[in-house]
């Protein structure tokens, strides 16, 4: 892809551009009317969407460090499993015959074949372990013998193979009896040692014998230290995005590619030891150690609403069921529905105390099935009318949301909200601000639950922060009937093998974590939202010339003036602030022109959020997280009148204290 932005005189030469107009010469300004307050602001604008992509869950936000921890990723071999051994001629080799229980039928079965020498199996993790200073590790594994007596194991946490010495935390366990045992402990490492992801989880013992092992797990300190829950770190980055909802369990992973791999929330519930997991829609298979519990807990930790959506009977494969076929997954989400929000003397709700949580869960927003507009057989609107009577006849308090547009009249209703999906190029999303200006305010209300300015990989550079800031102006302006949005995919493991999909929100690897540019854009809109949208009135406002995609250069489409600079204006009522969000995606500084009219004065001390780049595809990484960031100041400002001068490739939210 071409960006104009860099090479706007090749465009030029080539006669593809005119050589006049590309930005407006007089000096650009707004007319902020605080006499003339809009529509309020929706509270439920931004939030977050999720599903099992990029290793999100299993080596991502959810703090299981042991992989294929249940030894059914691979069917034939136990992959990033090996031998831990002193000695030659031990074994290790998968095992159909003996199990745990139905839902995990496989085991690990190691062959000691000498006492007294260290053998055992080790774990990689996820591209390693995480190993830091001063930290509890609390796990247990399954294991059984083909000995009676005592069966004495040592787990440790030890250097990879390249230093098999090191030992960073160890324990010893021990059960009688040849039957399955669950083993228990804790692994303390010291104080001063250096965090790496070089290590590995081992457990050993120095008794011959053949053992098997079952469901392994191993978890560091978790979020609030909540119980099977997620990394304090990922936790945190959203957390200080300030999400109002969590759409879940998201995308094609609640559709998979046939019905036996669909999310069955079902299967999710109870002791990770009963939970069979299922390959996911993205080549890798889930534990579904995040299960619908752990969804919701999330959105506990983080005071977010769940948004949630059901499974509505079609696959990616294309399958689909309709009429009384359908009527089995009909009474599952009704089920699901209970699980959240019944009381303890429902069945489902008696469930979810029983799983651990009696409280039930807010929810307000259930979506039919996920992006529906794939269905090539037409059959959703026959299938969302079926969900949305039966879902209506039991909670009318229900908002039900569509996936396929928002021609869906059904007996009694239509659908409440609509679910838009966009990806673009920079280009294209600034192009696209103006999407719900003219919408149909009589009309269901919108919610984007899929959006991303998708340049740069694995996370997204300045240029799609540009776009992203850009576009959000024009969701904040409609917020009227666009009521909740949320950018895809939400995270990356950017180790080699971990992205399925380019331009996530925030990368991390085993031990740390880091926001892109999105990221930031995302953080500066959600915590700078008034209740109230202030109307602006613009002149001389620089435009610029789209950048076409190569369908459209093929196609001999020309490209189009868009604006270049963006901007809008929300109003806290009850804080008594303005917040004014200006994007420059010019490579030239801008002064712009502030007037805010109206009887209320601005006071002259404001807060200045401003993130910018020295170019286009300035980005973050893994290496380098910081490198693009937020920068807050004070500043004065002249009363109600005021210039600003944007730097080139910069977003700024101007906070103004009314008197």
């Amino acid at each position: 892809m071409i960006h104009f932005r860099k090479i706007s005189a090749y465009l030029l030469l080539a006669g593809i551009l005119p050589c006049s107009n590309i930005f407006a010469q007089s000096t650009p300004s707004l007319d902020v009317n605080l006499n003339k307050i809009g529509h309020e602001v929706s509270p439920m604008l931004y939030g977050l969407m999720t599903e099992e992509i990029n290793y999100a869950y299993d080596g991502g936000i959810y703090a299981e460090i042991i992989r294929n921890r249940s030894f059914q990723d691979d069917r034939n071999n136990p992959v990033h499993w090996s031998l831990f051994s002193e000695k030659q001629g031990s074994t290790i080799k998968l095992d159909h015959k003996t199990f745990l229980n139905s839902n995990n039928p496989v085991s690990l079965m190691l062959d000691v074949s000498a006492s007294g020498k260290v053998t055992g199996i080790a774990n990689e993790g996820y591209w390693g372990v995480p190993v830091r200073p001063n930290t509890v590790y609390k796990g247990f594994f399954y294991a059984k013998a083909d000995f009676d007596g005592d069966h004495e194991f040592n787990v440790s946490i030890t250097g990879d193979s390249a230093d098999p010495t090191t030992v960073y935390a160890t324990a010893s366990v021990k059960h009688t009896g040849t039957d399955w045992n669950k083993y228990s402990f804790e692994l303390i490492t010291k104080q001063g040692i250096k965090p790496t992801t070089n290590a590995r989880f081992v457990i050993s013992t120095v008794q011959k014998g053949n053992y098997w092992f079952s469901v392994t797990s191993l978890f560091p300190p978790t979020f609030g230290n909540t119980p099977n829950g997620n990394r304090p770190d990922i936790m945190q980055l959203l957390s200080d995005m300030n999400p109002a909802f969590l759409r879940l369990p998201g995308g094609n992973y609640l559709e998979g590619g046939n019905f036996s791999s669909r999310y069955d929330w079902k299967k999710t519930l109870g002791p990770l030891e009963d939970r069979p997991g299922h390959m996911g829609t993205w080549g890798y298979r889930s534990s579904d150690g995040m299960g619908l519990l752990e969804y919701l807990r999330w959105c506990e930790d983080l005071n977010m609403e769940p948004l949630l959506a059901v499974f509505a009977g079609y696959t990616l494969g294309g399958d689909h069921l309709s009429g009384p076929y359908l009527q089995p997954f009909i009474d599952d989400a009704l089920e699901e529905i209970e699980y959240i929000i019944g009381d303890v003397n429902t069945k489902w709700g008696a469930q979810r105390a029983k799983d651990g949580h009696p409280k039930a869960f807010p929810l307000r927003y259930i979506e039919i099935g996920n992006e529906d507009f794939f269905d090539r057989s037409g059959s959703y609107k026959e299938r969302f009318a079926q969900f949305y009577k039966a879902i209506k006849a039991k909670y009318p308090q229900m908002t039900i949301i569509s996936t396929a547009g928002k021609d869906f009249d059904v007996p009694g209703g239509t659908a409440d909200m609509i679910d838009d999906h966009y990806y673009r190029n920079a280009s294209e999303m600034e192009g696209m601000t103006t999407q719900y200006d003219d919408y149909d305010r009589n009309g269901p209300k919108v919610i984007v639950g899929e959006w991303a300015t998708r340049e740069g990989s694995p996370t997204p550079n300045f240029n799609a922060a540009l776009g992203d800031a850009a576009w959000l102006t024009g969701l904040e302006r409609n917020s009227d009937v666009v009521l909740m949005s949320c950018y895809a995919p939400l995270f990356v493991n950017v180790n080699p093998g971990g992205m399925q999909w380019k331009s996530d929100l925030i990368g991390y690897n085993a031990l740390n974590s880091y926001g892109s540019p999105s990221y930031y854009v995302q953080k500066m809109f959600s915590n700078h939202l008034g209740d109230k949208y202030i109307p602006i009135h613009a002149e001389s406002i620089p435009t610029q010339f789209e950048t076409l995609n190569e369908k459209d250069i093929a196609s001999g489409r020309k490209p189009r003036k868009i604006p270049a600079m963006f901007y809008v204006a929300t109003k806290d009522s009850k804080k008594k602030l303005l917040y004014l969000k200006l994007v420059n995606t010019q490579n030239k500084a801008q002064k712009i022109n502030i007037n805010i009219n109206g009887t209320e004065q601005i006071l002259p001390t404001a807060t200045l959020v401003e993130l910018s780049a020295d170019y286009p595809e300035a980005t973050n990484s893994i290496k380098a997280p910081t490198n693009i960031v937020p920068v807050k100041s004070e500043i004065k400002v002249n009363g109600n009148q005021f210039s600003r001068v944007l730097p080139a490739y910069s977003i700024a939210v101007l906070v103004l204290k009314i008197k």
